[in-house]
């Protein structure tokens, strides 16, 4: 099962129940997950008709294949579809996996980058007005990023001031690229000079993959392919100065950032040897500690080597909730990655999350919630 919660039946010890990372006093730390996506059904009855749409399920079966396609709509899509619209099972399944907070980014099939101005302001008020109405349902277990029209980048400004400063967001997510523009391309300065003034928090979840029909085997387009296109967003805006003209953004990388801290010593070299490299103020390795990650890497010896790369102060909890490919057991992650402290691995667990995003930290964690 996509999420197990044990139930009476269940035997002790039961292998599919998700574990807690248990602190001295016998409670569990803080926990909060910043990977957790939300789809807002009025945006799928906007958006309906238009041929962009239309013309999605033919996209997919071109570059993810027809056996991925098959196997989504059979098995993967309706579980996580009822679980991104409904928030009472949200609320069990985050007590199931030990999780305090859960921080609602949209679906990325919502992006809709290819809605004209009026249609965008339309999807994009729908999406952040859904998600802001769920958090103050909820203000104790859930927050809030929106989204933005990032095709526009202009307008993208305005909604995102009007996300955090009017709805109350934390921030917004956005792909990796934005129809074939990468996200240092100068057209998008003024999306990212909002953002720093506002110090807001920009996570980075791709959807899809530029490698097209040469991945749409084996799950290959999700597998390596959105990897890799969060490796090369982050290197654009490393490389291309974009971090450095605006400081004040909180940049969050899904995935664990991709494949760029695995080898981060390759663009290291790079920095030292090629002049065009060197675009910014400082090598590549001072930004790596300036952004934030996610853990969704799956293996504890993964995880470690990204704690020694960027630190673990830029670590956070991801799940990517509700789809098959995430991970649903963070303590038990956290707990089994090779000499991580107490400490650090409640800070990854909550209190890193907690600082970013503005959130009081308990004074007592609340652990039964969670089912042993």
């Amino acid at each position: 099962m996509l999420l197990h919660t044990c139930t009476p039946d269940c035997p002790d010890g039961c292998p599919g129940a998700p574990r807690t990372l248990a602190a001295a006093n016998g409670e569990r730390p803080f926990t909060v997950d910043l990977h957790a996506h939300v789809l807002t059904p009025a945006v799928e009855a906007l958006v309906a008709g238009r041929p962009e749409k239309r013309a999605e399920p033919e996209l997919m079966r071109r570059t993810q294949g027809e056996a991925s396609v098959a196997h989504n709509l059979a098995h993967m899509l309706p579980p996580a579809l009822r679980r991104m619209t409904s928030l009472d099972e949200r609320l069990a399944d985050m007590d199931a996996m030990g999780v305090d907070v859960q921080v609602l980014s949209p679906s990325p099939t919502q992006y809709c980058y290819w809605a004209d101005p009026d249609l965008a302001q339309d999807v994009v008020r729908l999406q952040n007005e859904h998600i802001a109405e769920a958090c103050a349902r909820h203000p104790g277990r859930l927050a809030g990023l929106g989204t933005v029209a990032l095709q526009h980048p202009r307008l993208a400004a305005e909604q995102l001031a009007h996300a955090v400063l009017e709805l109350g967001l934390k921030g917004v997510e956005i792909s990796a690229s934005v129809n074939g523009r990468e996200l240092a391309d100068p057209a998008l300065e003024p999306f990212w000079a909002r953002a720093s003034e506002l110090g807001a928090l920009v996570f980075i979840h791709p959807l899809g993959t530029s490698l097209g029909e040469r991945v749409n085997r084996h799950y290959l387009a999700n597998t390596i392919g959105q990897p890799l296109e969060t490796t090369v967003a982050l290197s654009e805006l490393i490389f291309g100065g974009v971090l450095d003209r605006h400081a004040g953004v909180k940049l969050v990388a899904a995935h664990g950032g991709g494949y760029l801290p695995a080898y981060f010593g390759r663009s290291q070299h790079a920095h030292r040897v090629r002049p065009e490299a060197r675009g910014m103020r400082h090598a590549p390795r001072e930004y790596l500690r300036r952004i934030w990650f996610d853990t969704l890497v799956y293996e504890p010896a993964i995880l470690r080597h990204l704690v020694e790369v960027v630190g673990a102060s830029q670590l956070v909890v991801g799940t990517d909730y509700p789809f098959d490919m995430g991970h649903y057991d963070p303590h038990a992650l956290l707990a089994a990655v090779p000499g991580l402290s107490r400490a650090d691995a409640e800070a990854i667990l909550g209190g890193n999350a907690a600082a970013l995003l503005g959130l009081a930290l308990p004074a007592s964690p609340n652990v039964s919630r969670t089912h042993a």
